[in-house]
């Protein structure tokens, strides 16, 4: 029996055709999007890592990643105390504290947080847009999600660095037109780009998400992924888009 009670006015709760799953989301605040599912399908399978999402919102990643199978145990980092509150309800909504935990708690002051080399895997889908500090209200968590005003790309790449052990994975969407700064960050935090896939609105249309996999301590070597396109002709989603959402097998 679930626990309705968990919900609270002004929330909904979204179905994740995943292993009966569900998310509670406010769509006043910010409902994830088709990036953080990608970026949950983008990590390669590792059923015993132990992984950490910086920058965790609603807890979609860890809770796709989980139900999925790619990871043992998930942390969930998170500055906003009522998306951090959000999230926290959601893996109790599942059932899935004794596998997921979700902490309030600040990406620059990650070392006071955890212990460095501490996990195998760190996923992050980041603010996009540079601190614009022409936005009306910079505190509103819809602007907080979306502009670097808490956080900067360099700020989650530091932090990746520091979590992972030798060899461990660090990946993240992002925008291309900053491809060539998360390279350059990546590098200078000892992140070896090893795995990299554009994703197209459509075919004919230039990419507008880019997914990206780092190796700590790796060597030199990348592999271009096949774009993934995103719609057909006529508007309805690619087979590869359904199955990147686990809706075909």
């Amino acid at each position: 029996m679930k626990n309705n009670s968990l919900i609270k006015a002004g929330e909904r709760l979204d179905d994740l055709q995943c292993k009966g799953y569900y998310i509670i989301q406010n769509p006043d605040v910010f409902c994830f999007g088709m990036d953080a599912v990608l970026l949950a399908d983008f990590v390669k399978n590792k059923p015993n890592a132990k992984v950490i999402d910086l920058g965790t919102g609603s807890g979609i990643v860890p809770i796709l990643m989980e139900g999925r199978g790619k990871g043992k145990q998930f942390v969930g980092l998170e500055i906003q105390e009522y998306s951090a509150d959000l999230a926290s309800r959601s893996v109790a909504y599942n059932d899935l504290q004794d596998k997921i935990e979700i902490v309030n708690g600040d990406i620059r002051n990650i070392k006071e947080l955890f212990q460095p080399g501490s996990f195998d895997i760190v996923t992050s889908n980041p603010p996009y847009i540079d601190s614009d500090h022409g936005l009306l209200n910079e505190m509103d968590a819809k602007n907080i999600a979306r502009h670097e005003i808490l956080v900067t790309l360099e700020d989650v790449i530091k932090a990746a660095s520091y979590l992972l052990g030798h060899g461990g994975s660090f990946c993240m969407v992002h925008k291309p037109f900053r491809l060539a700064e998360i390279i350059r960050l990546l590098s200078a935090y000892k992140l070896e780009p090893k795995r990299i896939c554009m994703v197209q609105p459509y075919v004919n249309k230039e990419p507008n998400m880019v997914l990206i996999e780092a190796a700590k301590g790796g060597k030199p070597m990348v592999k271009i992924d096949p774009a993934l396109i995103v719609y057909n002709e006529d508007g309805s989603y690619t087979e590869e888009l359904l199955k990147r959402y686990n809706m075909i097998p």
